[in-house]
C-alpha cells in the first residue's frame, strides 16, 4: 500500500499526517508537511486509514492532493511462459501507474509555481504603477515649487 499526498493550497502548504491499521495501531504520523510518500505492506485485512489534520491553522482552508495505491499481493509464477508473460505485463504495468502518478505531481507542481508567479507578477505590475504614479506627482509638485520660488513679488 502506498500514500502520495502534496498540499496544493492554503496557508503554509503543510499539514498532519496520520495513516492507521485495522487494529487503530498507528502505522505513521507526521506533522507539518507539505508533501510526503509512504509505502507500507499490509500484513492483516481490513480498513487502513488516512487521516488529514488541519488543527495547527483551522483559520485557513487547504486543498490537499492525494493519491493511494493498493498492490496486490505477490503470486508465484511457475517457470511456464505464460507465467513469465503475466509477471512482465505486470512490471510494465506498475512502471505505467508509476509514470502516471510522477506525471500527476508534476502537474500539482506545476500549479503551485505558476500561482507564485501569477502572485509575483501582480505585486510587481502593482508596485511599478505606484512608482510611476508617484514619479508623476513628484514632478509636478516640483514645477509648482520652482514656478513660485522664481515668481517675482512686487512690493508696492
Amino acid at each position: 500500500m502506498a500514500l502520495t499526498f502534496e498540499v496544493v493550497e492554503g496557508g503554509f502548504l503543510d499539514i498532519d499526517v496520520l495513516i492507521s491499521g485495522p487494529d487503530n495501531r498507528v502505522i505513521y504520523s507526521g506533522e507539518r508537511e507539505s508533501n510526503g510518500k509512504y509505502t507500507f505492506s499490509a500484513h492483516m485485512d481490513g480498513t487502513y486509514k488516512y487521516c488529514f489534520g488541519n488543527e495547527m491553522s483551522s483559520m485557513t482552508p487547504k486543498i490537499v492532493m492525494f493519491n493511494m495505491e493498493v498492490g496486490e499481493a505477490p503470486k508465484n509464477h511457475e517457470n511456464d511462459e505464460q507465467g513469465q508473460l503475466e509477471a512482465m505485463v505486470g512490471e510494465l504495468s506498475q512502471g505505467l501507474g508509476v509514470i502516471k502518478h510522477e506525471q500527476e505531481y508534476m502537474e500539482v507542481r506545476e500549479r503551485i509555481h505558476r500561482m507564485i508567479n501569477d502572485n509575483t507578477n501582480s505585486r510587481v505590475v502593482w508596485w511599478s504603477l505606484f512608482e510611476a504614479f508617484l514619479l508623476v506627482a513628484m514632478t509636478f509638485g516640483q514645477i509648482y515649487y520652482l514656478k513660485r520660488f522664481f515668481e517675482v513679488r512686487r512690493v508696492i
